[in-house]
C-alpha cells in the first residue's frame, strides 16, 4: 500500500486528489492550517480530516512514498523543509496527476475560460456511452462524488488544464505538466495579472502548452479567436490541427435547437459561447472514437457544470442564473447568451469584482463594454477584499468609468445590493449573477426565492 502525504490537503483540487488515492487503495495523511467546507465534510467522511489544524514536520516520515504541495503552503513550509531535507519524493497537484495517467491517452483542456464546461460535456458523454476513462476537473459536478478519478484499467484520461501555478517551489503553469496526446484551446483573454504581468507574457504560457502536445498529437481549437488560432496553427507540422466554430442553431421557446447535418437536437444549455465548447467536446470525442450522432444524443440531456450558466429559479415569469463568470471576456459571453436567450425579458445582470485581476487598478480597463447586454447591471466590490489582497483602492467612479456603459451602477456595500434587488418587481425579468465568490456571503437559493414572490 503506498503511503502519500498531501502539504495543504483542503484545497479544492487537492482533497479530491487525496479521496481518488484513498479510493485507489492508497494511505493517505494530510495536514493544513485551515479548511473550509465543502473540502472539509468531504475529507471528514473519507476520514482523511487532519486531527488539529497547522503543520507538523513530524508528519514527514522516511516510510512515505510521495508527498504532494499545494498552492496553499509556501515555500518554507515546515514539513515542505523536513521533505527536501529526507529527500522524498515530492510532487506538485499537477505531477502527480500526470505521474498517474503517463501511461494513458490524455486529453487536456486549456484556456482562460470555457474549461470546466467542456471537460464536463466531454466527460457526460463518456459516462452516457459507458467509455471507461480517468478524469480531472476543478468544478464540483452533478452526479459525480469526487472530481478526480484514477484507475489502474481506463486508458482514457480527460484532464481540466489550468494555466495558474503548480506548487510554491514550482512556478510552472498546471497546464504545462500534462503532456497531452489531444489538446483543445478555447480562449485566451488575459487573466492572473499577478502571475504573468503582460498579456503577452500570459499568450506565451498557451504556446509553451501546446509546444507540450506528444509527438502525433492534435490540437482542437476555437478559430473565431484570433490569439488561440494564431497559437495553434504554428503548432509542429506533425501536431494535427482541427479547428471549430459556433454550430448552426435556433432557439424554439426558449430552447436552443442545434442542426447537425440535417438532424436537430434540441438542449438544455443556450448561448454561444455554450455552443462553441460544445463543438470542440463533440471533436474530442471524436477522436476517441464517439460518432457525431452518438455525441449529440448524449448530450442533449447535459445540464451545464456548477455555476456554469446554473439555472437557480424559473417561473413562468422569472428566471435566474449563477454562473462563475469574472473576467471580461466571460462577463460579455454570458450576459450576451442569457439576453439572446430571453430576448422579451428584461436582463438585470450582477457581477462582483473579486478575483486579484478584476480588482487591479491596471486591469479595470479590460471591463470596457462587458455588461452592454444587460438592460441594468449592477457591479460589487467589497473594500475589504482590496485590503486583505493589499490592492490599491479603487473608488466606485472608477469602475463604473473602467465599464463604460450608461447601464452599470457601482455597489461597495452587498445588503444595499441585495435590498435594491429585493425591491423590483421580478415579473418577466431575469437575474444574472456572476462571480467567482458569493458577494459576501449571499444564499442564492434563499434570495431566488424571494425574488420570485416579487413578482
Amino acid at each position: 500500500m503506498k503511503k502519500v502525504h498531501f502539504i495543504a490537503i483542503g484545497g479544492s483540487a487537492m482533497h479530491n486528489l487525496a479521496i481518488a488515492l484513498k479510493q485507489k487503495g492508497y494511505n493517505i495523511t494530510g495536514s493544513d492550517d485551515e479548511i473550509f467546507n465543502p473540502s472539509k465534510s468531504r475529507l471528514e467522511n473519507y476520514g482523511l480530516l487532519p486531527s488539529t489544524m497547522g503543520w507538523n514536520e513530524n508528519n514527514i516520515t522516511n516510510d512515505l512514498d510521495s508527498v504532494i504541495v499545494g498552492m496553499h503552503a509556501r515555500a518554507d513550509n515546515p514539513e515542505l523543509l523536513k521533505a527536501q531535507e529526507l529527500g522524498l519524493k515530492i510532487y506538485s497537484y499537477p505531477e502527480y496527476i500526470y505521474e498517474q495517467t503517463k501511461d494513458k491517452t490524455r486529453v487536456v483542456i486549456g484556456g482562460s475560460h470555457g474549461k470546466t464546461s467542456i471537460t464536463s460535456m466531454i466527460l457526460h458523454v463518456l459516462n452516457t456511452l459507458n467509455i471507461d476513462h480517468d478524469y480531472m476537473v476543478g468544478a464540483q459536478l452533478e452526479g459525480f462524488d469526487c472530481m478526480v478519478k484514477l484507475s489502474e484499467k481506463a486508458k482514457i484520461a480527460v484532464l481540466e488544464g489550468d494555466e495558474y501555478l503548480s506548487s510554491p517551489i514550482d512556478r510552472r503553469p498546471k497546464f504545462h505538466l500534462y503532456q497531452p496526446n489531444i489538446a483543445l484551446l478555447s480562449g485566451i483573454a488575459w487573466d492572473h495579472i499577478n502571475v504573468f504581468p503582460t498579456f503577452e507574457n500570459y499568450i506565451e504560457q498557451f504556446k509553451i502548452f501546446v509546444n507540450k502536445i506528444e509527438k502525433d498529437g492534435s490540437i482542437i481549437y476555437f478559430e473565431g479567436d484570433e490569439n488561440v488560432k494564431k497559437v495553434s496553427e504554428s503548432a509542429r507540422k506533425d501536431i494535427t490541427k482541427l479547428p471549430y466554430h459556433t454550430p448552426k442553431y435556433t432557439i424554439q421557446n426558449g430552447i436552443t435547437i442545434v442542426t447537425i447535418k440535417d438532424k436537430k437536437y434540441a438542449l438544455k444549455i443556450f448561448g454561444e459561447h455554450n455552443l462553441q465548447n460544445l463543438n470542440g467536446a463533440q471533436l474530442v470525442c471524436k477522436q476517441l472514437g464517439v460518432n457525431i450522432h452518438d455525441f449529440y444524443t448524449a448530450i442533449q440531456d447535459f445540464k451545464g457544470a456548477s455555476k456554469r450558466l446554473e439555472l437557480v429559479k424559473q417561473t413562468k415569469d422569472f428566471s435566474m442564473y449563477k454562473d462563475f463568470a469574472h473576467s471580461p471576456s466571460k462577463l460579455k459571453a454570458t450576459t450576451k447568451a442569457v439576453k439572446q436567450q430571453f430576448k422579451n425579458r428584461e436582463l438585470i445582470a450582477c457581477m462582483e469584482l473579486h478575483t486579484f485581476s478584476s480588482l487591479n487598478n491596471e486591469f479595470l480597463a479590460q471591463y470596457n463594454g462587458a455588461m452592454q447586454n444587460a438592460d441594468k447591471a449592477f457591479v460589487y466590490f467589497s473594500p475589504k477584499t482590496l485590503e486583505h489582497k493589499k490592492l490599491t483602492p479603487i473608488s466606485p467612479q472608477e469602475v463604473k468609468e473602467a465599464f463604460a456603459t450608461e447601464n452599470v451602477t457601482v455597489y461597495t456595500n452587498s445588503k444595499q445590493l441585495l435590498k435594491d434587488l429585493k425591491a423590483i418587481i421580478w415579473k418577466n425579468k431575469t437575474l444574472l449573477m456572476m462571480s467567482s465568490g458569493n458577494f459576501d456571503g449571499v444564499n442564492f437559493n434563499e434570495l431566488a426565492e424571494d425574488l420570485a414572490k416579487n413578482n
